[in-house]
């Protein structure tokens, strides 16, 4: 028995047709190589065999053989039938190319996996040896001896049923053979589909277990007391690190957008947020209905570690991503910082938000997700909202090391798509681009498969990129886990007709993991072309600023904003320690000042004068005192306390100014701090209570008890008699013009106004010559004879107008009379001692002044151990919280702290921090080569 494996037909020189045969022996299993050719003439239609091996084997001719017989009329019904099958035999060296190519790519991986693992000598101690790794290989033996196995059969298979085709099979039933052969065919690479996801699905339980030792491992190693060392930054930490000082570096200088990072663009709602939270295994951004959600841009920092974990830069929050209610707060804080960056009516920000995720099998990376792009605005967007997005999408992309993510929806028309148009504009020859189509399940009953087949090799946009992917971000539920979507997406490509049937794509062209692992590669080596020309760039940069500071600064060291901020503090906080230094007698007078101050209005107008008019003059102003230290006295006397406080510090500060080391570039902190301490400040409202009780106290004393405080107290009402007397006689200045002699070298004269005042008064005067002891105000009878006395003058004036008039012109007598009386009283303390009340002079005035002295001393006193004891403390307190609220707002501190020695220190210093950072990277960078 022989069964044909291969038939080969060919012409010899003469024309004579030759046929070699491929034949299994039965007797050795061997193939055996059989060379045909007809009989010279008269043979009678027999075959001449030529064996290369020295087995004996017959192919008889004609009916009387066993076998086939290739009757001479068939030759070109096999010839065609030959050539159909040609074409579709070669798919033998895809089907065992795709075989090798999986078992090499998976050698590879395993190899490169093996070469990636710690060093984990130190654990052979504290761990059993383990089996599961050489299970593993046994396992990864058996599944390559499988696709051996099944190549093996169907390349058999197609063989044989080819050259039974070619030997003598109709044509019809030829055409039905390849048919079935064309079906087995799409059956065997189902196969090797399901057999290279269970390839896949073995390596990822691989890294499961190797992400689960690699925490082991890192846990153990931190434990371990006796190798305890500090963890160093992974590389794409330092990375990202050098990228925020970057974000932050505000000048002219282009080059601080020209390292390498991963730009997301699309439009809006095209998947490319889910993208990226499919990249990074969690669903860390918030979600809406069909509005826009993303506003500002948001870096993603991912990496490597044992825990899958998110944070914030400014923050020292860790989000356990494993769990839902650190996830629902995620969102929630990403949703507050965006339409927290959003000011001024804006609906899109540049502000960019920062954040790292890191977790197992992570991608090492950093990509950016910019707004997604619009080609109409909605009533509630500002009206530039199209502009800035194009322009902050334009910006990102420019940079001619980024690489771009360019996402696509799949589930509608291509020509509907403005994000192409961009990316072809900044990346027109694609070398740094790379396709992503999106929603692909969706497209898989909308989309004709031909056009999928174009959108993916590159041929129906005139876009160009490094590679086309195809994945499947979710199932539009907003519940779905990671987890669920990535199981989705594997079993969609497993068993969608759209990617199996004519082999429209190739397999590593689907699912977000591919994705990843193509764009994380093409990062880094971005990073490593290009990270030697910016840290030079920096370097020279860093040289011209620091000898722009020596020509300008040469006796100045190089303080940036922060470091002038802690200094001003620390000034500021000096001055007010210096407040508890002042002597006991310069608060007692100022505190007396500025009593006084408050008070003399009030002690003049609300109770020296009403009882003055009032027969009774110590009973009205018993009562008087009593109702203003039960009410407005206390209050008034906290207020006058509190203005002291505020103007003896500032007076501090106005002499720290005239000091030799005196620096002004602190000088607007300094006013700004020290206002916004005194707005807030305010005194303890128990001080009032206090007050109001020694107050009524002091003030039922009504006797002077020596000689001493007599004195003092007709010096002070002398003191404050003349004090509101050259106030009046201000005011009637004002009133009745200048005098003679003012006029005339001066030469200024009255007004019409002023002349009818003087006429006035000449009348008012008249009154108070006649009746020195008159009363405060004028009689009916009184108003009417000084009007009729100024209309025989022809002077016209109504009664208001002679009030108006009187008043000054009667205090100011009033005054002059108390002032007599004060020298009259100088001498009578005795006379006081002994008559009391029934003196023969009056001094009921001194008496009321020399108790609100002593109410006066009393409050100085129990404010000054008040300011000493209590409220000094209190306002270095309000000192301290403004200056910690001003040190986090670094806008308000540009304000304060401005000019060309600030600014040319916060450039050096910058510039000097990412020149550093980016040396120190470009250091572990090549030590990981």
């Amino acid at each position: 028995m022989l069964r044909i494996y291969q038939n080969t037909y060919r012409r010899t020189a003469r024309k004579a047709v030759v046929y070699s045969t491929k034949v299994v022996c039965c007797n050795h299993s061997t193939l055996c190589n059989i060379t045909m050719q007809p009989r010279r003439k008269g043979a009678g239609g027999q075959w001449e065999q030529h064996h290369s091996r020295n087995h004996e084997h017959y192919l008889l001719a004609g009916n009387q053989a066993r076998g086939w017989t290739i009757p001479p009329h068939s030759r070109g019904y096999g010839m065609f039938v030959v050539r159909i099958l040609k074409g579709a035999l070669k798919l033998r060296y895809l089907v065992l190319g795709g075989a090798i190519g999986g078992g090499v790519s998976l050698s590879k991986k395993y190899e490169d996996w093996k070469e990636g693992l710690p060093d984990m000598k130190w654990l052979e101690d504290a761990l059993p040896q383990s089996e599961r790794w050489s299970q593993f290989s046994r396992n990864l033996i058996e599944v390559g001896s499988v696709v051996k196995n099944a190549i093996d059969i169907a390349k058999e298979d197609i063989k044989s049923k080819a050259t039974v085709a070619a030997l003598g099979i109709p044509v019809d039933e030829s055409r039905k053979k390849y048919e079935k052969l064309q079906s087995q065919v799409e059956t065997l690479q189902t196969e090797i589909m399901n057999v290279q996801i269970k390839y896949q699905k073995e390596l990822e339980k691989m890294e499961k277990e190797n992400r689960e030792l690699r925490q082991q491992y890192l846990i153990m190693k931190t434990n371990k007391k006796t190798t305890a060392k500090r963890i160093k930054k992974s590389l794409i930490d330092m990375y990202s690190e050098v990228l925020d000082e970057l974000s932050g570096y505000d000048t002219g200088y282009t080059m601080a957008d020209h390292l390498p990072r991963v730009v997301v663009v699309g439009d809006q709602s095209s998947g490319k947020t889910s993208v990226l939270e499919s990249i990074a295994k969690a669903r860390i951004f918030p979600r809406g209905s069909g509005e826009m959600m993303t506003r500002a841009p948001v870096k993603v920092t991912l990496a490597e570690g044992p825990y899958h974990v998110a944070q914030f830069r400014d923050t020292d929050r860790e989000y356990d991503l494993t769990k839902e209610s650190d996830l629902a707060d995620l969102r929630r804080e990403v949703e507050f910082r965006m339409r927290a960056s959003v000011r001024g009516g804006k609906t899109v920000s540049n502000e960019v938000i920062s954040m790292t995720v890191k977790g197992p099998g992570l991608q090492r990376m950093v990509l950016v997700d910019l707004p997604g792009i619009i080609s109409t605005m909605t009533v509630d967007m500002a009206s530039d909202t199209k502009d800035s997005i194009h322009q902050m999408t334009k910006h990102y992309m420019s940079n001619p090391n980024a690489i771009i993510l360019c996402i696509q929806d799949g589930s509608v028309d291509a020509e509907r798509s403005n994000v192409t148009d961009l990316v072809m504009q900044c990346d027109p020859l694609g070398r740094r681009t790379i396709f992503v189509l999106t929603k692909v399940d969706l497209a898989e009953e909308l989309a004709d498969p031909e056009r999928i087949r174009k959108i993916l090799s590159g041929k129906l946009f005139p876009m160009k990129a490094l590679g086309y992917y195809a994945v499947v971000t979710g199932r539009g539920r907003k519940d779905d886990s990671i987890e669920a979507i990535r199981q989705y997406e594997e079993d969609f490509f497993k068993n969608s007709k759209l990617f199996h049937r004519r082999g429209v794509i190739m397999p590593h062209q689907v699912t977000s993991r591919n994705l990843s692992l193509a764009v994380s590669d093409r990062f880094w080596k971005m990073v490593r072309e290009t990270i030697e020309q910016q840290a030079d760039a920096f370097k020279a940069t860093r040289f011209n600023l620091e000898t722009e500071w020596k020509n300008n600064f040469p006796r100045l060291r190089e303080s940036g904003r922060d470091e002038l901020f802690d200094k001003a503090k620390g000034e500021i906080l000096d001055e007010v320690v210096t407040l508890s230094q002042i002597s006991a007698k310069k608060w007692d007078d100022a505190l007396t000042t500025k009593l006084w101050e408050k008070l003399s209005n009030y002690v003049f107008e609300n109770i020296y004068l009403p009882a003055a008019q009032s027969d009774s003059f110590n009973t009205m102003v018993d009562i008087k005192l009593r109702q203003w230290a039960e009410q407005a006295l206390p209050a008034k006397s906290v207020e006058a306390g509190w203005e002291a406080l505020q103007q003896e510090f500032i007076s501090l500060m106005e002499r720290a100014k005239k000091a030799h080391d005196h620096d002004d570039v602190f000088d607007q902190l300094k006013a700004a701090v020290v206002d916004e301490a005194i707005r807030r400040h305010s005194w303890e409202d128990k001080a009032i209570d206090m007050l109001r009780v020694i107050q009524l106290n002091t003030l039922e004393d009504r006797f002077v008890h020596d000689k001493t405080e007599w004195d003092q107290a007709v010096k002070f009402l002398e003191n404050s008699v003349n004090a509101k007397l050259m106030q009046t006689e201000e005011t009637l200045a004002q009133m009745f013009g200048p005098g003679p002699w003012t006029r005339f070298a001066q030469w200024k004269s009255l007004t019409a106004d002023q002349q009818k005042r003087r006429s006035v008064k000449g009348e008012l005067d008249k009154i108070l010559k006649n009746d020195s002891k008159h009363l405060p105000s004028l009689s009916y009878d009184e108003l009417t004879t000084v009007r009729k006395n100024l209309q025989r003058d022809n002077v016209e004036v109504d009664t208001d107008y002679i009030r108006q008039t009187w008043f000054p012109v009667y205090r100011k007598h009033f005054l002059q009379q108390a002032l007599q009386r004060a020298k009259d009283c100088r001498k009578a303390y005795y006379l006081y001692t002994q008559q009391g009340s029934e003196c023969e002079v009056s001094c009921s005035d001194v008496v009321l002044f020399w108790r609100i002295q002593q109410v006066i001393k009393v409050t100085g006193n129990a404010l000054r151990q008040q300011v000493i004891n209590r409220e000094a403390r209190r306002l270095d307190k309000e000192i301290k919280a403004v200056l910690d609220e001003f040190s986090e707002d670094e806008e308000r501190k540009a304000q304060l702290l401005t000019g060309k020695r600030v600014q040319l220190a916060e450039e050096l210093i910058k510039v000097r921090q990412i020149q550093e950072k980016l040396e120190e990277f470009i250091n572990s960078l090549n030590q990981e080569k």
